[in-house]
């Protein structure tokens, strides 16, 4: 195939990851066509979270004042309630950036928003409803989709990935122990003014509480494998634990009446022990599912969607990416996805060893005296705000 200065690439996903990515090859004058499956975005995500690198990145690119007009919250704590008392983990008012908050916006409209930016950039093309079947190979090496030829393919199609499937890198699961029932009920102008990202700790289960401009999303704690007999029970036992312990949300609660009105959030953590293959790399969900704990999943993908471009920008432009490249990318963000998913899995170890011996899951004594010292607070915030070894931008 005759080579141009900037060979194409083809992501298929447009999720957070695929689409930065996408929008970051473009940018660079990469020849991109993005493949999404779905016909739009307008359905109903779990991950509205942006973070203060993320929003950072986006003021880089010259994007964050016209996205930040669209209506969205601002987080600025994350707290831990428990019968024996609430603790402030994280203070992002203390970060020293314009951006000292993460932005709860849905999911659908940073899309929305990402892919119109997108379609601006010459030589980039979205195509909507289109799902991927083959990987096109040559010699051993995948160099397209279908009829698209491209010098690298970029798998950005979620913690179900097809092209994961397709290029036979399976995903090891690392030990998720919990689901969660997924459901909205109604903002009140009476709700705390400090609610933002909250969890409420009970004996057996907990609640996840995330504002947004949607009204509130919860998630109700439930372990693994047992959606079918929380059904089963029916709504009453949520209804009854948020009464106890999120009082202020009993005067709605009583709107929560079916469980048709919840889905299922199967908490996942795994990683693909590969990220690529000669011509594919995964990125995201792809090559590792991160569990809703932190809210950091969008973080991770769009951090994954740096360093891939500062990698496959200098690559394309001299012909099909090599594996040494592609295998720089899993290296660079290898450690990061490893410290991020370690946390979460002894998160999940500890709640689910204390639902078996039917503790409460609270604070020890030393965390809570340690977390009153605002300098903890701020550190903890930095740290989820922009992840380990977070990437700079390069291109």
């Amino acid at each position: 195939m005759a080579r141009t200065s900037s060979d194409p690439a083809v992501v298929v996903g447009a999720g957070p990851g695929g689409m930065m990515l996408a929008y970051l090859l473009g940018r660079a004058g990469v020849p991109v066509t993005l493949l999404e499956s779905h016909k739009d975005f307008d359905r109903d995500f779990r991950g509205d979270s942006l973070h203060p690198y993320t929003l950072e990145l986006l003021d880089r690119l010259g994007l964050a004042d016209k996205l930040l007009e669209l209506p969205h919250e601002r987080a600025r704590q994350f707290r831990l309630h428990t019968p024996t008392g609430s603790v402030t983990t994280a203070d992002y008012s203390r970060l020293p950036t314009r951006f000292n908050y993460v932005a709860l916006m849905p999911q659908a409209r940073f899309l929305d928003f990402m892919a119109d930016e997108f379609r601006a950039l010459p030589g980039c093309e979205l195509r909507t409803g289109s799902k991927v079947t083959e990987l096109r190979r040559e010699n051993g090496r995948i160099v397209g989709v279908q009829d698209i030829e491209a010098g690298v393919v970029i798998g950005a199609d979620g913690r179900y990935s097809r092209l994961r499937r397709l290029a036979d890198l399976p995903a090891e699961s690392l030990g998720a122990r919990t689901d969660l029932v997924w459901f909205r009920l109604p903002h009140k102008e009476s709700d705390p003014p400090d609610a933002d990202v909250d969890l409420f700790f009970g004996r057996d289960h907990y609640v996840g509480l995330l504002t947004g401009t949607q009204g509130w999303q919860l998630g109700y704690s439930v372990p693994k494998g047992g959606y079918a007999q929380a059904r089963a029970d029916g709504v009453e036992p949520i209804r009854a634990f948020l009464d106890e312990h999120v009082p202020w949300l009993a005067d709605r609660t009583h709107l929560l009446t079916d469980f048709a009105q919840t889905t299922l959030l199967s908490v996942d953590i795994s990683r693909v022990r590969q990220w690529w293959r000669p011509g594919l790399l995964l990125v995201g969900d792809a090559a590792h599912v991160i569990s809703p704990v932190g809210g950091n999943g969008i973080l991770m993908a769009i951090q994954d969607a740096v360093a891939a471009a500062n990698h496959l920008v200098p690559a394309l432009r001299n012909g099909p990416v090599r594996d040494e490249v592609l295998a720089a990318v899993q290296a660079e963000r290898e450690p990061a996805i490893r410290i991020v998913q370690n946390d979460q899995v002894r998160i999940e170890t500890r709640a689910a060893r204390a639902r078996e011996l039917g503790r409460p899951l609270v604070p020890a004594r030393l965390l809570r005296l340690i977390t009153a010292l605002p300098g903890v607070r701020k550190r903890a915030a930095r740290a989820n705000a922009y992840g380990p070894n977070a990437p700079v931008l390069g291109t």
